[in-house]
């Protein structure tokens, strides 16, 4: 029985998960779960892809690796997929979006490969994340918000933060918690 929500918010890099996480962990109390932080401490890769720089991701050690702690809730999945956790287990999907020439912007300033950048420029330009994410979950539980500015970040937060907020109260008058299947 969960008595806190779980929230992924996903998007190509550079689009701002880890500040709006950051930031909705600090004003909400609900814990800030960085799965590419989980991959590397926990282990849950099969080794590191020199062409692209990053952990090839072992998807059922990883969600061995935080079942436990997802089943709980309270917390916020910062992570640039979503549709491999059970829907169970979510309860928000936020879908962060950034122009293509601010995005360009940020991954260069990361130093990405011009593999790398193109790849996650491309992914951004067809929607990639967000038609995985209204495909893997419920219509109502996915939502696309806008972070091309710090301005579109602290409005995001504060969206996320009224609906904690109403997530908080709705349960409680329910009986205070979400039974897991």
């Amino acid at each position: 029985m969960r008595t806190e929500p779980n929230i992924i918010i996903t998007g190509t890099p550079g689009v701002g998960k880890t500040s709006h996480s950051t930031l909705l962990a600090n004003t909400t109390g609900l814990k800030h779960l960085s799965i590419n932080q989980i991959v590397k401490e926990r282990e849950c890769h099969e080794g590191w892809d020199e062409g692209y720089q990053s952990w090839i991701v072992d998807e059922d050690k990883l969600l061995d690796s935080i079942e436990d702690e997802a089943k709980q809730g309270g917390w916020i999945i910062d992570w640039h997929a979503c549709d491999l956790f059970p829907k169970s287990w979510i309860d928000l999907v936020v879908v962060l979006r950034a122009d293509s020439t601010v995005l360009y912007d940020r991954l260069v300033g990361r130093g990405y490969s011009e593999a790398k950048l193109q790849e996650n420029l491309d992914s951004e330009i067809m929607q990639v994340l967000l038609e995985e994410a209204r495909d893997a979950y419920d219509e109502e539980i996915v939502v696309e918000l806008r972070s091309d500015t710090l301005e579109d970040v602290e409005g995001n937060v504060e969206r996320m933060e009224r609906w904690v907020e109403n997530w908080r109260e709705g349960n409680s008058r329910k009986g205070g918690a979400v039974k897991e299947s």
